[in-house]
């Protein structure tokens, strides 16, 4: 049935484990049938319910899919859509709290900054065989990154930071090879790296970010690379620390070798300093995303990091869509260098909002958490039914499943659209949604 390939391991992760590095070694090829529960449980000696447990794992990251009495059988494509596919749906008259999106009232106006660009393009047009990477937008970015003490490198533009996180993984990593990915962590990425063929290895986060321990065994048990949110972590709106960050460099330097990629989309709208971990590793690379503190539809974000990192991303894009278009780049350095963005002001606005709510919720014995960013993490007991009780009560919250892996159940509340008025009703609606809650961490 498998041919020879065999399933191993004692336990639900570790056999999840087996069937992902068969289908990224492609030993276990599209729409291959896995083996009933029963009889895999029987080969391996383990409890039905262990399997049982392995094959739901692989259902939730997208490996494989399930057809009742037709079994279960490996994808026969990526399910980079399977995370999406658990957003909620606010009807009519009910306030969508789950979207994640900034706040259309602290974006910045677009029409100025693409005049600007199509005026300098009428000037100098954007033609083949030109550099990618527009010099006033390399110079902008890179002034700032040097003022965040980010190592020297060479600066490529990618199409957002999901793009520029593929990139380098593609870059470095060949299928079957491990990630170490934040738990909870952005569900895009929680899609991106089985997409690509690689294993997710989760590492639990606090408010100050990764816990070293768990990166530490992460990369003791082999995982390839690290992907860090430096703030405004999605969903849990964690920070890396100063004292946090120090404690990652440490581990990171006992393993040059692996790629760390960091990912500081708050830059531009969070107030929280940056502490970067690049330039540790040997293969480093740090994007910056302007999506949420000028507007997701500008699909553009700086990545620098290594030489040789840099040069395969760069390399590769030139076989694809050549380059991230230079009129869009000319529009962000228009807003870069006309400031119009109080990113001070936008930070406090935002932060007024989240710290309100977890103040709110906490008065009423509800643990939450959103150090920094626009995001609050909610661990409840019974995620499902929170989310339908306060669908109920005319609020859209978004299902932690969408987030996390091994970690606890939660629900994200996205502070963007909402005014301080409406902070007491929705901690109300939120208690009384979650009923008791018993002690527990969201790591």
């Amino acid at each position: 049935m498998l041919g020879e390939y065999r399933i191993s391991g004692r336990r639900a992760s570790e056999i999840a484990a087996s069937v992902e590095r068969g289908v990224g070694a492609g030993e276990l090829a599209p729409g291959q049938l896995l083996p009933p529960m029963r009889e895999l449980a029987a080969a391996l000696g383990v409890n039905p319910n262990t399997v049982a447990a392995a094959y739901r794992t692989l259902r939730e990251r997208g490996v494989i899919e399930t057809a009742g009495r037709r079994g279960s059988r490996v994808r026969s494509r990526p399910a980079t859509t399977a995370r999406d596919a658990l957003r909620i749906d606010a009807p009519e008259g009910v306030r969508n709290v789950g979207a994640g999106n900034p706040d259309p009232s602290l974006l910045p106006s677009l029409a100025d900054a693409l005049a600007a660009a199509a005026r300098h393009n009428d000037a100098h047009p954007g033609l083949y065989g030109q550099d990618p990477v527009d010099p006033d937008f390399e110079r902008v970015a890179r002034t700032a990154l040097d003022a965040d003490g980010v190592p020297g490198g060479p600066v490529a533009v990618t199409s957002g930071a999901l793009d520029a996180i593929e990139r380098v993984l593609a870059a470095h990593l060949r299928p079957g090879d491990a990630v170490a990915i934040e738990d909870p962590g952005w569900g895009s990425v929680l899609d991106l790296v089985p997409a690509l063929g690689l294993r997710l290895a989760p590492v639990a986060v606090d408010d100050e970010g990764p816990l070293p321990g768990e990166v530490e065994r992460a990369l003791r048990d082999g995982a390839r690379a690290l992907v860090v949110t430096a703030r405004a972590q999605n969903p849990t709106g964690a920070a890396v620390s100063a004292a946090r960050a120090a404690a990652l460099r440490t581990i990171l330097a006992r393993h040059r070798d692996v790629l760390l990629i960091e990912d500081d989309h708050g830059h531009g709208f969070v107030d929280l300093p940056l502490h970067s971990l690049t330039g540790v590793t040997d293969r480093w690379a740090l994007a910056r995303s302007v999506a949420k503190a000028y507007g997701p539809d500008l699909r553009v974000a700086v990545l620098t990091g290594d030489a040789v990192t840099v040069d395969r991303v760069r390399g590769r894009q030139r076989l694809g869509p050549g380059w991230v278009s230079r009129l869009l780049q000319r529009a962000v350095v228009h807003l870069w260098e006309s400031g119009a963005v109080d990113a001070p002001a936008v930070a406090r606005a935002y932060g007024e909002r989240r710290d309100a709510l977890v103040r709110a919720l906490a008065e009423r014995g509800v643990e939450a958490h959103g150090r920094s960013g626009m995001n609050v993490w909610v661990p409840v007991a019974d995620e499902t039914g929170v989310v339908a009780r306060l669908l109920h009560a005319g609020w859209a919250a978004a299902p932690g499943a969408r987030f996390r892996m091994a970690s606890g159940p939660a629900i994200r509340l996205t502070v963007s659209s909402l005014t301080l008025a409406d902070i007491g009703p929705l901690a109300a609606a939120v208690e009384e949604a979650s009923g008791p809650m018993p002690e527990r961490t969201y790591g």
